[in-house]
């Protein structure tokens, strides 16, 4: 039995649909909303809406930006011969945040989890193919992060990707395994990029 109006028990039950949001964060986030002024509340509905609508897949890297192609893929000064390979998009921010990389990205949008029901087609693995048939690509990162589902991603990329005679690394496990890099550090990030190794 709920013990809140229908209108609170719809809006509680919106956040909790989000990630890692329990019924007691998602009403306290509810009630906030609820007592936020009105151009609080709809300052807030407006970013939702602007980030819907503006937003899109770049089509080089697959990041998520709000031009095509986006602000590392259209940079001249990136080095475009050297690919990183990485899982999710938030990912590319953790990254970008060590000032090491100076190439450019391949946002795979998730990794291969056959008890998932993810496999190779269901991820951006043919994308990846592609840019490395047409360009002229010199090495290419992987960046998955190190769970099984990350290795043996690296592994299925990495297989496909030597007879192409590119060089093919893996960032090293300076990362703790079972991390995710979003929530790694810089400097652990930094050093896990120097230590990159051949597979």
């Amino acid at each position: 039995m709920s013990y809140y109006s229908p209108s609170i028990e719809k809006l509680i039950e919106a956040f909790e649909r989000l990630p890692s949001i329990g019924s007691k964060t998602a009403a306290r986030l509810a009630f906030y909303i609820l007592n936020a002024s009105k151009e609080e509340t709809e300052e807030f509905i407006s970013a939702i809406q602007n980030a819907k609508q503006n937003l899109k897949y770049c089509s080089k890297c697959f990041n998520i930006s709000d031009t095509d192609p986006c602000d590392i893929c259209a940079n001249p000064t990136r080095d475009s011969s050297t690919i990183c390979v990485v899982e999710d998009v938030k990912d590319v921010v953790a990254m970008e945040k060590t000032h090491e990389f100076k190439g450019v990205y391949h946002v795979l949008h998730g990794s291969i989890s056959p008890m998932n029901g993810v496999g190779p087609d269901d991820i951006k693995i043919k994308e990846l193919l592609s840019r490395l048939m047409n360009g002229n690509i010199k090495e290419l990162i992987l960046a998955t992060n190190p769970r099984v589902e990350g290795e043996a991603t690296a592994m299925y990329i990495s297989k496909l990707v030597k007879p192409l005679g590119i060089k093919v690394t893996r960032i090293a496990h300076g990362i703790p395994v079972g991390g995710d890099l979003e929530y790694t550090d810089e400097v652990t990030l930094s050093k896990a990029l120097e230590g990159r190794r051949e597979l």
